[in-house]
């Protein structure tokens, strides 16, 4: 309990929200905008191999032919011609703390990052801008066999045939315009494969802080658990504010094989200047089970649905999320998934919170396919609205195929209980601090999933929500 009053007080201001001046550090920094050149550019600095080149420049291709998205909120805001696809640092990535350069470590020791790492972590890789700068894995998890890399040492290293099978398998560039931008720009990002039956014992965690005033970020995620294995991957998120849109867009393809299990949590607190139109994918086989756990804060718009695949019998998934819309924010998120074999199971858990106008909207897709007898899928959604001028929706969408399933989808959606306040303040407890309460109770089944340190993290998050033009 003392612990979590000093992480408490550590975060009681909105620690995030500060910046590097680029010209301070020394970057390589691409131009403004997207064609061919920038592709090739990019691919000679990362010194790929010619299939991903290849790749890259079919992706573009893609990208320049497919429309708009047109699903969700307007995203007129932003100019791709006004967008830097690419910022490095020029220091390599290090595998030890001390020989971070000082301006980077100071970011990511301000967040709190290796005290994480000494404290709770088997791994923790840390992206600044467009790559890795730190990536380390403890020396008893290593010699399990657990590859943790980040993804330009995966597609030149050892790995690189399995990176090439898996990479964007799951999430094509046709999938949608922002998915062939990523599959044509993509930078940074982590690699981790856990062999057959090795359980880890204590997460990893990769974290992704945008500095850069302009850019875009388009980190890729490529996580293989091997059969019987079991792991729990963090990921955070966060950029300071500027005045102009900064754009995020990664993707994220995790493969559950028979048996293993994959935990894959993300607390982000972006900036109000960002687009978040960030993909994620799972494919789950027989007897897998994933676990989502899904905090969303900042961004000024919000694309997100993970996406889970039950492709073998008996497998499962979890989606636990929540999400805080505050003034100027339009959040759209939600979860999908697909029943593809018998006796599947999934359970959708999402609560949203708005507050000074903010909108958010929960979007639930459950396919059943025709051979998967005796699926069974509960969607519950709970919303609540802090003012009379903040909006909350949620769209369903449920696309059964066969007689033999039970599917079901609850929502409530309402206000703050003006009788729960009065009774609070009864008490001799303020206003401000009654609502807050009220809300974290109200955000405390999310919160409990996750480890103990980011439990805290995403309650502070909450707070400082709550504080703003209270």
């Amino acid at each position: 309990m003392v612990e979590k009053k000093i992480l408490f007080e550590r975060n009681s201001e909105n620690i995030y929200d500060f910046k590097d001046e680029e010209s301070s550090l020394n970057f390589i920094r691409e131009k403004e905008g997207l064609d061919e050149e920038v592709i090739r550019r990019i691919s000679k600095e990362k010194n790929e191999p010619k299939w991903m080149l290849d790749f890259r420049l079919k992706s573009l291709k893609i990208y320049n032919e497919l429309e708009m998205p047109n699903w969700g909120p307007a995203i007129d805001g932003l100019d791709m011609d006004k967008i830097v696809t690419y910022v490095k640092s020029k220091t390599p990535m290090q595998a030890q703390w001390e020989d971070v350069p000082e301006d980077i470590k100071n970011t990511f020791e301000k967040l709190g990052i290796p005290k994480a790492e000494r404290k709770s972590l088997a791994g923790v890789g840390a992206q600044y801008d467009s790559e890795l700068v730190y990536h380390n894995l403890k020396k008893e998890v290593a010699e399990t066999g657990v590859v943790y890399t980040d993804m330009e040492s995966a597609v030149n290293g050892p790995y690189a045939d399995m990176v090439k099978e898996y990479f964007m398998s799951l999430v094509p560039p046709t999938d949608h315009k922002y998915a062939a931008l990523h599959g044509a720009v993509w930078s940074g990002g982590s690699f981790v494969y856990v062999p057959k039956g090795v359980k880890v014992e204590v997460p990893l965690q990769s974290y992704f802080r945008l500095n850069a005033a302009g850019a875009g970020q388009f980190e890729h995620t490529l996580i293989i658990v091997d059969e019987g294995a079991d792991l729990h991957f963090i990921e955070g998120c966060s950029a300071p504010k500027y005045n102009v849109a900064n754009l995020h867009a990664g993707c994220v393809e995790l493969f559950v094989k028979k048996g293993a299990k994959l935990r894959y949590s993300t607390v982000e607190n972006w900036s109000k200047n960002m687009y978040n139109l960030n993909t994620k994918r799972a494919k789950v086989e027989e007897d897998g089970i994933m676990e989502w756990v899904s905090g969303s804060f900042g961004s000024k718009v919000s694309y997100l649905y993970p996406m889970t695949i039950l492709s073998g019998k008996n497998s499962k998934m979890t989606y636990n999320g929540i999400t805080f819309s505050g003034e100027g924010q339009n959040l759209d998120t939600g979860a999908k998934v697909v029943h593809a074999a018998p006796n599947t199971s999934s359970l959708l858990n999402a609560k949203s919170i708005s507050k000074d106008g903010g909108i958010g909207t929960f979007r639930s897709s459950i396919k059943v396919l025709k051979n998967a007898k005796n699926a069974k899928s509960t969607v519950d959604c709970q919303s609540l609205m802090l003012d009379s001028i903040s909006r909350s929706d949620t769209i369903p969408g449920m696309d059964i195929r066969t007689n033999d399933a039970k599917v079901g989808h609850e929502a409530k959606i309402g206000r703050i209980s003006e009788e729960a306040i009065f009774y609070l303040m009864s008490r001799g407890i303020s206003e401000e601090n009654a609502k807050s309460m009220i809300v974290s109770g109200f955000a405390e089944p999310i919160s409990k999933e996750l480890p103990l340190e980011y439990a805290v993290e995403m309650n502070n998050l909450i707070k400082l929500e709550m504080d703003k033009n209270m």
